[in-house]
């Protein structure tokens, strides 16, 4: 009896170890488990999507974000970690609050308009300029750009050259920018939130209308799209829509109603690859709350009548756009999934991950092997005594194909690449890196990755 009972849990454990593997191998969403991220504003640049991010500091039990992060994919699933383009030392007239931004290219060079606390105590808007996406990002001018206490900028280019800035909580406004997106003309303008544009609360709330803060504006086949977080405690997110980029605004509905363990939410919208793709943040990791948020996506269709349809958070995410080809140089930090690791700048150049413990991993998505692989290399550190890479499919438990002994190379910033025979890779598969090494502190260092033919 004693047997069959132990053959019974044997069993359990080992369908309970299978769900699981399952259930890793389709989370992709939230896109970042590296850190806490926030308030997604994506743009498409030269064939890639780029998502600039806002940073929750871990275990935060308030807004506490000092630097602003970046990550890019050309498949929308498997996300390249650029590290921290800007911080709130870039702006030597600000003191706190790293919050939500977006960047627009013109005149060849990018803007990150942010707003951050002044010294004066109260919120404005700066504006960040790189001449190239990943930064570095200096102070375009050296002072706010507007300070009138509210937040959360959006720009858009509109098609005769003319550059609007709106911003807003608990407030709308926008200026027109100049050519030099650095300066504007005309006044500050208040945007009136009519229960027609924006829409009615309940009963019980303070302000008369939905909206809350967190614009985002675009146009879509003649017509202008005003998203927005709205009604404010939980919020959710809605749009209204224009003949113009400043209105008449009409209100259009909810399009992400209130979920998740944040109780704010951000919207982001973009077309990539003649896919329509709309961002946001919930709090779906570990820990996560109110303020330890992180970035998710979803694909969405626009419906017939070119109204928005409603959406629901999901762990899956979008599909993914092609194959990873596993026979050039990929980065460490090209990560579809982790467990454990985090990411650090690397002393040989560009993000490398670190701080990787015992059975940690990386899913990469959808890598595609061909007729197969004979061999694979990577770039390590090890300031301790090193570790072993396993290389699994389809999950961190998932078939061995090879194994790559770690030695020390006598210190975290001496590097060595590592080289270890395959067997049994082929096709499309997902590629889990699975971490182990005895000892409770950090193994080593990862920097690239790349399989031979």
């Amino acid at each position: 009896m004693l047997q069959r009972i132990t053959a019974v849990i044997q069993v359990l454990l080992c369908i309970g170890a299978l769900l699981n593997d399952i259930k890793v191998a389709k989370a992709d969403n939230p896109i970042v488990q590296t850190i806490y991220t926030t308030d997604p504003a994506p743009v498409e640049y030269n064939g890639r999507l780029y998502i600039f991010t806002g940073h929750d500091e871990d275990g935060s039990k308030d807004y506490i974000m000092r630097d602003w992060h970046l990550y890019s994919s050309i498949d929308m699933v498997n996300w390249l970690d650029h590290g921290s383009p800007m911080s709130l030392k870039t702006f030597s007239w600000a003191s706190a609050n790293a919050w939500a931004g977006q960047v627009v290219l013109r005149n060849g060079k990018f803007y990150y308009y942010v707003p951050v606390r002044a010294n004066s105590g109260r919120m404005a808007i700066g504006v960040g300029v790189s001449d190239n996406i990943t930064g570095p990002y200096r102070d375009a001018i050296g002072k706010p750009l507007v300070e009138n206490n509210e937040i959360d900028p959006t720009v858009w280019i509109d098609e005769n050259n003319q550059a609007y800035l709106y911003w807003g909580n608990p407030g709308l406004w926008y200026i027109k920018l100049n050519q030099d997106m650095i300066s504007y003309s005309g006044s500050i303008n208040q945007v009136k939130l009519t229960t027609a544009g924006f829409g009615s609360r309940s009963s019980n709330a303070q302000r008369p209308t939905t909206f809350e803060e967190a614009p985002w504006l675009y146009k879509r086949n003649g017509l202008y799209y005003m998203i927005y977080a709205a009604n404010c405690c939980s919020e959710d997110i809605r749009y209204s829509t224009g003949p113009s980029a400043t209105g008449p605004w009409t209100y259009r509905g909810v399009i992400m109603a209130s979920q998740g363990a944040s109780f704010t939410n951000h919207p982001g919208i973009v077309d990539y690859k003649n896919n329509t793709y709309f961002f946001y943040h919930n709090g779906a990791l570990p820990g996560g709350s109110g303020y330890t948020r992180s970035v998710a996506v979803e694909q969405f269709v626009y419906n017939s009548d070119s109204t928005i349809p409603q959406l629901k958070m999901t762990t899956t995410g979008p599909p993914q756009l092609g194959t990873v080809d596993p026979y050039v140089r990929q980065e460490a930090e090209l990560i579809a999934w982790s467990s454990g690791v985090e990411t650090e700048v690397c002393s040989e150049g560009g993000m490398a991950v670190s701080y990787i413990n015992n059975e940690d991993y990386i899913k990469v998505k959808g890598v595609d092997f061909g007729t197969g692989a004979k061999s694979f290399s990577a770039r390590i550190s090890s300031g301790a005594s090193g570790g072993k890479i396993e290389l699994r499919m389809g999950s961190a438990s998932g078939t061995l194909v090879g194994t790559c002994t770690v030695a020390g190379t006598g210190g975290w910033a001496t590097w060595a690449t590592v080289n270890c025979p395959v067997t049994g890779a082929s096709g499309v598969q997902d590629l889990f890196f699975k971490f182990t090494g005895s000892g409770t502190g950090s193994l080593f260092n990862f920097n690239w990755w790349h399989f031979a033919k």
